[in-house]
């Protein structure tokens, strides 16, 4: 009886020392569970799987509020009109729209950013301008042989004055003229292979003017002067410059004291302006349709559309078209498909909307106020 209870006691020690050859200790760390993917359960049953963790999720962040004449808002910002191409940009300077036709390079004013804009995309960053905010880019152009060299130029007010600036991809701005008054705008001459620059009123010889430069900032063959840049002269503070390849003919935008102004662009002196606008409406950028000078108007906010005569005046009755329509519209800028380009300026203005300051793209209006000189 007593052999048989150590026989007992021997094999329950024996389970006992088994039983603990499998024991977890601390020293062995935390173990990390996952759910099993194949088999049975440990009883038999299908798998067992824990439910997912549940993460707090933070409150939903509310748009920051708008301020008028401020920044833009970040994004993301899309408009509903769909002939926006781009919308909460900072104050547009200039468009440039490229070969294809359905994408365009933009300069935001005040920041100096260049930026490639495309419908249903988010703009792609280009190139940055150091600029005087209180001027920045007015003007930007591709250059006369862009589709071998792929330079854009710009006109700027930076702290070292106006210049214009060559722009080429992987490097930064570069002069090619500077002296300038920071107020201006810029073009490519009729001949296609210059560039026409509006200069407004200002201390040095480039001031009140239109130049005309090749793209190495040197006159262009052909001004009244071959050792100077000045083409005419008489602006004060020029919104716009703009060709007609068809007839040959530079139109350039001002605001003088007292009225807006166009004028048909000769050699020396400005002369009398082609149109005048008492109510001074904001002139900005220029464009030409076939027959038709569109002239952009940011305190009007609309397009002022005029048909040159054969005798030198207008026909029809020019008029302002896209009246309230986008707010201020500050640049005008025609594409190779034969489709309008417009920018906006109302982050100047007191009450910008909640998708300003945006690219637009569309079909030209038609109409054709405003007083003959």
């Amino acid at each position: 009886m007593k052999a048989r209870l150590l026989v007992r006691l021997a094999a329950l020690a024996a389970l006992l020392v088994l039983a603990g050859g499998c024991a977890t200790f601390p020293d062995e760390g935390p173990r990390d569970w996952r759910p099993q993917a194949e088999g049975e359960g440990e009883l038999g049953g299908p798998p067992q799987i824990a439910p997912p963790r549940e993460e707090p999720q933070p409150p939903p962040q509310q748009p920051a509020p708008q301020q008028p004449g401020g920044d833009a808002p970040p994004a993301p910002c899309e408009d509903p009109d769909p002939q926006v191409v781009a919308s909460c940009l900072g104050p547009v300077g200039a468009v440039a729209v490229l070969p294809q036709g359905d994408r365009a390079l933009v300069a935001e004013r005040r920041t100096g950013r260049v930026l490639q804009v495309e419908r249903g995309k988010d703009p792609q960053p280009v190139t940055t301008v150091p600029v005087d905010p209180s001027t920045g880019i007015t003007g930007l152009v591709l250059s006369p042989g862009y589709a071998e060299d792929r330079l854009v130029y710009a006109l700027a007010g930076t702290p070292q004055g106006g210049q214009v600036l060559r722009l080429a991809p992987g490097e930064p701005p570069k002069p090619v003229l500077g002296g300038l008054p920071p107020v201006g705008a810029l073009a490519v001459d009729t001949d296609g292979s210059s560039l026409l620059v509006a200069t407004g009123a200002g201390q040095g010889p480039l001031a009140g003017a239109v130049l005309r430069i090749d793209t190495l900032g040197r006159p262009a063959a052909g001004n009244p002067d071959p050792a100077s840049p000045v083409l005419a002269r008489g602006l004060t503070a020029p919104g716009g410059v703009c060709v007609d390849p068809a007839s040959r003919t530079t139109w350039v935008t001002d605001r003088a004291p007292g009225r807006d102004l166009l004028y048909k662009v000769g050699p020396g002196s400005l002369g009398a302006p082609a149109w005048t606008w008492p109510e001074r409406p904001g002139v900005g950028g220029c464009t030409v349709l076939p027959g038709t000078v569109v002239v952009a108007q940011s305190s009007g906010k609309a397009l002022f559309m005029l048909t040159p005569g054969r005798d030198g005046g207008f026909t029809g009755d020019p008029k302002p078209v896209l009246q309230d329509t986008y707010g201020a519209i500050g640049s005008a800028t025609l594409a190779p498909d034969g489709l309008l380009w417009l920018g906006t300026v109302n982050r100047d203005t007191v009450s910008p909307g909640p998708t300003d300051d945006r690219v637009i793209r569309i079909q030209p209006p038609t109409g054709g106020g405003g007083s003959a000189a």
